[in-house]
């Protein structure tokens, strides 16, 4: 057979020549460093057969035992039958939306405690009982669909967490939460009111409601948790579906807004309505009036022990005042003698040092105005400069020992004959 080519090949490139067994016709690029992260099912084999030490014969067959137990525990899932409601049967498949999933697949008692398994073992069930080559009208498949739909939707994780924070079934059991006027066991009515609350919450485990014999720290904790509960209910569920089907970007934005608003409101209405709850429980709540007797009896019992150390404080405290008020007036009669004392000293200062300062006047005056040896009489000038100069001198001089010791180099310069040497010499001090 032969081949015809009904178009021209491209010339060979300038490097290429026909006796050479390779050529080069460009350059190898640099070379550079990648990041490579090992990722699918077969590097996980890979991983597995080395983690256990297995040959691949040997992680095969491992496989596919686990394989089969998985069947067989499915196969062995308990799971109730129940009555289907015969309403169920006539829902819109169109009003998916409002249907209760759990009641159309026959889990309405277990609901959102019901496994992965046990949600497939009852599809099975339903699939087999209402599939509709099972029933005469070959065209009435309407709860069929709302069978899929709702096994489509529990066992997607998140469609189902959706539905779980509006579970339209669980509105009879919201609807029997007890309040502050129902009558009986506080433990048995309230703790599965708070398993229901505390399957919302981000997290996990959850504290139990405990019984009398629990702590105060305990309960504490308890009421403190549903205080905070950080919950994952989110009502979009709720959503109006005209986003979708919007006819422009700005209407699809206006219902998204729309549905915003509403799952904030609702969600804000919970919260309100979970506090409501647990003010109700902490009210009822026989341990909390426990702890609160026994906390009055332990702080009367500190009252009674603190009005008698107030007792014997306050007789310390009295003797204390009489005796700090007996030495405040000796203090006070030492002090009036001492400045009584002080008084008299500081005057006697006083006019010894008024007397000092005469007698050092006296002795310039008296000594030609401490003018140089051999100088006429002063005249009007220089007594005026003199007394200046003394006055000046007398002004730098403080205290009795001073002026005494001035009055005495004074009286001594006299004797010397030298008061103008020593009389500057102070005055220039």
């Amino acid at each position: 057979m032969s081949l015809t080519l009904d178009f021209l090949l491209p010339p060979p490139p300038s490097t290429w020549a026909a006796d050479a067994t390779t050529a080069n016709h460009a350059s190898i690029s640099a070379t550079s460093e990648r990041l490579l992260e090992p990722v699918g099912p077969h590097f996980l084999a890979y991983a597995r057969r080395k983690r256990h030490n297995r040959t691949f014969s040997e992680d095969e067959r491992h496989v596919a035992e686990e394989k089969a137990a998985q069947v067989v525990e499915e196969e062995e899932v308990i799971l109730e039958e129940e009555v289907i409601d015969p309403a169920l049967f006539t829902m819109d498949p169109a009003e998916w939306k409002k249907q209760d999933n759990y009641a159309v697949l026959g889990l309405t008692k277990l609901r959102y405690k019901a496994s992965e398994a046990q949600i497939k073992k009852a599809h099975r069930r339903m699939v087999l009982q209402h599939h509709p080559d099972k029933k005469a009208d070959k065209g009435d498949d309407g709860f069929f669909k709302c069978i899929s739909k709702a096994f489509d939707t529990l066992m997607n994780p998140v469609t189902r967490r959706q539905y779980d924070s509006v579970d339209f079934g669980m509105a009879e059991y919201e609807a029997r939460t007890p309040n502050a006027k129902t009558k009986g066991d506080f433990y048995k009515l309230w703790r599965p009111v708070f398993a229901r609350e505390g399957r919302f919450s981000e997290k996990q485990p959850v504290p139990g409601l405990g019984d009398e014999n629990s702590s105060k720290e305990d309960v504490e904790a308890f009421y403190d948790f549903f205080y905070n509960l950080q919950s994952w209910r989110s009502f979009e569920w709720l959503d109006k579906e005209g986003a979708e089907g919007a006819d422009s970007r700005d209407d699809k934005r206006y219902q998204e807004k729309k549905n915003r608003a509403q799952r904030a409101q609702l969600k804000k209405d919970d919260n309100a309505r979970l506090r409501k709850l647990v003010d109700t429980a902490l009210g009822l709540d026989p341990r909390i009036a426990q702890f609160k007797a026994e906390d009055k009896k332990r702080r009367n019992a500190k009252k009674d022990q603190k009005a008698a150390a107030d007792k014997i404080a306050a007789e310390e405290a009295a003797r204390k005042a009489e005796e700090d008020r007996i030495a405040q007036e000796q203090a006070e009669a030492n002090a009036k003698l001492a400045s009584e004392s002080a008084k008299k000293d500081k005057e006697a200062v006083k006019r010894a040092l008024k007397k000092e300062k005469k007698t050092i006047k006296g002795l310039v005056k008296d000594n030609n105005y401490a003018l140089p040896a051999g100088a006429p009489a002063a005249g009007p000038t220089e007594i005026e400069a003199q007394l200046n100069k003394l006055d000046d001198l007398l002004t730098k001089v403080k205290g009795l020992p001073e002026h005494e010791a001035l009055r005495a180099a004074l009286e001594a310069a006299i004797k010397n004959g030298n008061l103008n040497e020593v009389f500057e010499t102070e005055v220039a001090k």
